[in-house]
């Protein structure tokens, strides 16, 4: 059976990775949602308006969704279906696209309302890496028993009382 690190982290592998899948598919396509695509496009305008570094670098409104909708995509990809360590680089990318687009909201002025979703998944990232990445705690499987005759041995029911009456015997005063 599995343990529940793995099940938990296989859990938010999977839900991270379709809710990434999805978030992408809507900033590149408007086919599931023409409303959010409209949203997303409007966001991405204000976005760059707001850092006139990315037009100086030659990076417009459509570029800048495009390859954020493509990275999302790819990563919950990875996140979701390929096993073992591309999974916590995909992982890290979303983790850092995250922080990017909590920078984005912030520097346009937008309401909580607007990024609660994004601080959630962020939490969710930092969450899910830092358990895959947890080493495996080794205390809890198979632990040396003590040598017989310690007292850390208690299942010998005869050491159990061999114990007792070598225990010093006291009188009890009853008043």
């Amino acid at each position: 059976m599995a343990s529940p690190r793995t099940v938990t982290v296989v859990a938010l592998s999977v839900a991270l990775g379709l809710f990434f899948v999805f978030m992408g598919t809507i900033k590149l396509t408007p086919r599931l949602s023409k409303d959010a695509y409209s949203e997303m496009k409007r966001a991405y305008k204000s976005y760059v308006r707001a850092l006139p570094l990315l037009k100086k670098m030659g990076i417009n409104s459509i570029l800048l969704r495009k390859s954020i909708g493509a990275l999302e995509v790819v990563c919950g990809i990875v996140m979701t279906l390929v096993p073992g360590r591309p999974k916590d680089v995909a992982n890290f990318f979303l983790l850092l696209l995250v922080l990017a687009v909590l920078f984005f909201h912030q520097l346009v002025g937008d309401p909580l309302k607007r990024y609660a979703h994004a601080l959630v998944f962020g939490i969710l990232l930092t969450c899910r890496l830092l358990i895959a990445r947890k080493p495996e705690d080794r205390s809890s499987e198979k632990k040396p028993s003590p040598p017989p005759g310690q007292a850390g041995n208690v299942g010998n029911a005869e050491e159990q009382s061999s114990l007792y009456e070598k225990a010093p015997q006291g009188k009890m005063k009853l008043s």
